[in-house]
């Protein structure tokens, strides 16, 4: 503990928190079925320097409340780490407010700094443990897979259990999962769409449960098909759990167009990641996304690629 602090004095820390794309079962994992996600290549990096408090640098691009809430938040998990002298500052290259897990890479990369300034080792529990304090402040009530999925680094099986914690397994893949991550329409605020279902389940329990367990068994064969290598499963589980969205009323005519788009430009799957509504993010699974990532580019069209899981091949 006293050399990571005595380190921490000399030079300062650093912690990366990896977006997330939740590739099955968003939504439903609210409700206690699985889901799949994994990180992304792009994320949140926090940088901490010795300070006589523990205090956050807020990003001058954050406007409005936002930055109240991330002070807050940022307050909590310093609280749960003891409050270390430490001034954190944070930058990336994430898309943020579009599904992308902006919130939890943030919330994971200030654990790591925290908890490191304080004298912990930052190991996975500790950190998803602080990094839950700030995505309950973002949040209210998370379903936990998002900040989870950034902290473990790797591609993941994911389901709530109530009082006893979340049951999560690691997937491995023996073939690169390489996902197209594109932007479309306007996203609204999470918690309309969140809210608009949470009454649709309430009015209708039995019709969107049976939704719900649909997008769980399809998680959970989604799984099985990363873990044999089988893409093209995968990518039709990938549709299939697409049209459950829309059956929910979660996705819109933005989102529809770049799901049709993705595929008909080879794309295995395509679906709406995290929580859909008027716009968000849209992901494609490709052998070889590069090249449609360079031809969406230069139409203008907001877009990335990433290798979520499997053997790298250069």
């Amino acid at each position: 503990m006293g050399s990571l602090r005595h380190s921490l004095l000399r030079t300062g820390c650093s912690g990366f928190g990896p977006g997330k794309v939740i590739l099955l079962g968003e939504h439903a994992v609210v409700y206690g079925r699985a889901a799949v996600a994994g990180p992304l290549s792009r994320g949140v990096l926090a940088r901490g320097v010795p300070a006589s408090r523990c205090s956050l640098a807020l990003p001058p691009s954050l406007k409005g409340p936002g930055r109240g809430v991330l002070a807050q938040a940022f307050a909590r998990a310093a609280k749960a780490c003891g409050e270390p002298g430490v001034r954190v500052s944070l930058e990336g290259d994430l898309p943020v407010s579009v599904g992308l897990g902006s919130s939890a890479a943030v919330s994971v990369a200030c654990a790591r700094v925290l908890l490191a300034a304080s004298g912990r080792q930052p190991t996975f529990g500790r950190v998803a443990r602080v990094a839950l304090q700030m995505e309950r402040e973002f949040h209210g009530t998370p379903s936990g897979i998002d900040h989870t999925a950034s902290a473990q680094g790797r591609l993941i099986y994911f389901r709530r259990r109530g009082g006893a914690g979340a049951l999560v397994r690691p997937l491995q893949s023996p073939r690169p999962l390489k996902l197209l991550v594109a932007l479309a329409g306007e996203r609204g605020p999470t918690r309309l769409w969140v809210g608009a279902l949470r009454e649709r389940v309430r009015r209708w329990p039995r019709r969107y449960g049976r939704l719900m367990d649909e997008v769980g068994r399809l998680a959970d064969e989604g799984a099985g098909a990363i873990e044999s290598g089988d893409l093209e499963a995968l990518g039709d589980v990938m549709n299939v759990n697409q049209g459950l969205l829309s059956a929910m009323q979660l996705s819109s005519p933005p989102i529809e167009e770049m799901v049709q788009r993705l595929r008909s430009m080879g794309a295995l799957g395509a679906k709406l990641t995290g929580a859909g509504g008027g716009g968000g993010a849209v992901i494609g699974l490709f052998l070889e996304p590069e090249r449609v990532v360079a031809k969406l580019a230069r139409l203008g069209i907001r877009c990335l690629g990433s290798q979520l899981g499997g053997p790298v091949v250069l």
